[in-house]
């Protein structure tokens, strides 16, 4: 039997309070993740401002690269190696404080995965998917993005999935159902 082919969304929030260790940065971003497992696509989407300008010793600051972490074993307490492309998803601006960036990956390539990433999950792009698949709906895997000011990462956020338009209408109608009991209650 087969798994049902799915499009999966996350939804990601990055903060300088997100990293490990926290970091005082002003920076903020917002990124959706959309993982297919038919296609084999990581669609990937980011926003984001207010990166610090310049370094400890006053140099100017930027970005230096953006990737997927995955898995932690202790999600805001642990780090965790880069999972997809290093040193940076490529096309990912760098150098600068704020930005965007849209890309989307083909998981059946090695290029879209840290080397390391492949060799620890069965030597094939195959088994990194697996296991980068399992990380994000584990809520193990982060999005991280570094600077020559915070070169271990300045802003960072978790995969949270994003509940499907039935889960949503679900909970809408079970809350009206509540409101209404209570009210009639009342």
């Amino acid at each position: 039997m087969s798994a049902k082919a799915a499009v999966i969304e996350y939804s990601v929030s990055l903060s300088g309070s997100n990293e490990f260790p926290v970091n005082a940065s002003p920076g903020i971003g917002f990124g959706l993740v959309s993982y297919d497992n038919a296609a084999h696509t990581l669609s990937l989407q980011v926003n984001f401002s207010g990166l610090v300008t310049t370094n400890a010793s006053g140099a100017p600051s930027g970005t230096t690269a953006s990737h997927i972490h995955a898995p932690t074993t202790a999600p805001f307490f642990q780090n965790a190696g880069v999972a997809t492309t290093t040193p940076s998803f490529a096309g990912f601006p760098l150098g600068v404080t704020s930005g965007s960036y849209s890309n989307t990956l083909d998981l059946t390539l090695s290029s879209s995965f840290n080397p390391s990433f492949i060799t620890a999950n069965g030597g094939t792009p195959a088994g990194a998917e697996s296991a980068l698949a399992s990380a994000m709906a584990g809520g193990l895997a982060y999005w991280n993005i570094h600077s020559t000011a915070f070169g271990g990462g300045e802003i960072r956020g978790f995969l949270v999935p994003v509940p499907e338009p039935s889960t949503l209408a679900l909970f809408a109608l079970g809350a009206g159902a509540f409101a209404w009991r209570l009210r009639r209650k009342n």
